[in-house]
């Protein structure tokens, strides 16, 4: 379960060097420095370079640890020990052509010290991101089984243990810490990355009443003050759960690396009000139509604007956040990071593959109260969007 196989590995840096060669032959290299891509081609995450030549050959050359590298990794063959970039030119000769490079990560200081070795500069730069983005979305049978069940182990939190968590008096951060010690306990991996440069996340967004729909620097639409301006995340110390309080939960939990994401709302010492059932149960009707649109060819775009087409001016005011901070999608694709491609949004209009992943999570801020909605993880198939965190769910009264 924890080690991926060389037939796994080798498939995947196959298809980067296809999709490489039908870019076009004139390059040389890619270069590969971000660690969670390096562990997507090579079974393990250590500081150092993935290299593909436009031939075919690959080497991934490692500063720390090699040892680690060497017990991890199927490719040992594959295995080089790295000081400097100068180590890959002594071995590779410095490049005549273009080297693709991960242009979304690499910093100028990256670019600097890559340049003491091999010519990036201008147009021999070609950024490699999207491609390498296009073939981790969709998903291999080792991949969905990891993916499934991170998607039972979070249903299980999020209807089984959650409500057993919620006491009157505590606070959010420590509602947090008491959640991330289940989740471990549950088998959860430790932590949810994400693919947006500078977005970090202890457990998840969680909030109760107003907080859950505090405006935040995260590109999402449910809310959090988190614990201070320096760090808005984990939890607000200050702010208690007393009867008649939202509890808003959005959980990326994840199972050897792969993330499932699921939100869910629950009500704590007495029933929602009926503007919150109206609403929540608005966002359950629109991630169903959009869950069974959920299938190859189909197109992010269209799925997008038909899953929100007739929604009335009160409903959108407040749909995916509110004001300026609304968001501009209803899903998005999900596997080693939460926020993975494709989009579920407006000029996303390359069609769906089967065995992409996707979350949808229709949400509605309500002022004063919270936020409501739900958020579940589906697989693309040929009949639609297949479910496994458990489906969309109403409130869950405490």
């Amino acid at each position: 379960m924890n080690q991926l196989s060389k037939q796994e590995l080798t498939s995947r840096i196959e298809k980067l060097h296809k999709a490489l060669k039908n870019k076009g032959d004139n390059w040389d290299y890619i270069f590969i420095t971000d660690k969670i891509n390096q562990y997507y081609f090579t079974g393990t995450m250590q500081d150092g370079v993935f290299v593909i030549t436009n031939a075919g050959d690959f080497l991934y050359f490692v500063r720390r640890s090699l040892k680690r590298a060497e017990d991890e990794s199927p490719l040992k063959e594959h295995l080089y020990p790295m000081v400097s970039y100068g180590d890959i030119q002594n071995k590779l000769g410095r490049n005549t052509r273009p080297i693709y490079l991960e242009t979304e990560i690499t910093t100028c200081a990256a670019l600097e010290r890559t340049g003491r070795y091999f010519d990036v500069t201008g147009s021999n730069i070609i950024p490699a991101d999207m491609l390498i983005k296009k073939i981790r979305a969709v998903k291999s049978p080792y991949e969905l089984s990891m993916m499934t069940e991170s998607g039972r182990q979070h249903k299980i939190l999020m209807e089984d243990i959650i409500p057993s968590l919620l006491t009157e008096g505590m606070n959010e951060a420590e509602l947090c810490g008491k959640l991330y010690e289940r989740m471990i306990e549950l088998g959860y991996h430790g932590v949810a990355r994400f693919g947006k440069l500078q977005t970090e996340m202890a457990v998840g967004q969680l909030g109760f009443g107003e907080n859950s729909a505090y405006p935040t620097n995260f590109d999402g639409p449910g809310g959090m003050r988190g614990m201070s301006p320096a760090v808005p995340l984990v939890g607000d110390r200050s702010r208690k759960l007393k009867g008649g309080d939202l509890v808003f939960i959005d959980i990326g939990y994840g199972v050897n690396g792969y993330h499932s994401d699921r939100t869910q709302v629950y009500m704590f010492g007495a029933n929602p009000p009926e503007e919150a059932v109206l609403y929540h149960r608005k966002c359950m009707e629109i991630q169903k139509k959009a869950a069974g649109l959920l299938k190859p060819g189909n197109i992010p775009g269209e799925i997008y604007n038909t899953s929100v087409s007739g929604l009335d001016d009160v409903f959108l005011s407040g749909f995916m956040g509110s004001g300026n901070d609304r968001v501009k999608f209803i899903g998005h694709g999900i596997g080693l990071q939460v926020d993975e491609y494709p989009v579920i949004a407006q000029k996303f209009n390359e069609p769906l593959v089967e065995n992409t992943v996707i979350s949808l999570e229709p949400k509605r801020s309500i002022i004063g109260f919270g936020t409501v909605g739900v958020e579940d993880t589906y697989i693309v198939t040929p009949d639609g969007g297949k479910c496994i965190t458990g489906g969309e769910k109403d409130i869950i009264v405490i």
